[in-house]
């Protein structure tokens, strides 16, 4: 068997009176990030965990920001597509381990609800999907609330 593993980051500015997006789910907040999709930090930084332990390249160039076909998408979508991506080329997931950083609103309350939506599009169980979420102690642009960071690992498989 042989075993990949791979980091994902992504980082979006929040704005007012946007929808936020996170975790597949939209979160109640004043603020929401900016982006070409629907801007979901975690989403993007999965997937780009995923590909880059398939050596796949990044989220951005699958889904070209410069491309007005993903102009407002549903993250979920990339997250699928990407998961059939890998599948083809004989891959499988085994976990991903995320962790996001961000002042508000409080995720935790969210997390096995995110888990409920994300597993299914990555074809794993939610015992497979660990989501965890902190403060930046109101240090830089996370703290200012200005930003939204999330990180991802994921690890894959080929029999």
């Amino acid at each position: 068997m042989k075993i990949r593993v791979g980091m994902g980051f992504d980082v979006h500015q929040l704005e007012e009176g946007r929808d936020f997006y996170l975790g597949g789910i939209k979160l109640p907040s004043g603020k929401g990030a900016v982006g070409h999709s629907d801007a979901d930090v975690l989403i993007h930084a999965i997937c780009d965990a995923l590909l880059g332990a398939a050596n796949m390249r990044d989220i951005g160039f699958h889904f070209s920001n410069k491309d007005d076909r993903w102009k407002g998408m549903d993250s979920k979508f990339f997250l699928k597509t990407v998961t059939e991506m890998l599948s083809k080329e004989g891959w499988q997931i085994e976990n991903v381990d995320c962790t996001i950083t961000l002042e508000k609103p409080k995720v935790n309350p969210h997390i096995e609800e995110m888990k409920k939506i994300l597993a299914p599009l990555m074809n794993v169980t939610e015992g497979d999907v660990s989501i965890k979420a902190t403060t930046n102690e109101t240090l830089g642009y996370v703290g200012r609330q200005e930003g939204v960071n999330a990180y991802a690992v994921a690890l894959i498989s080929k029999k």
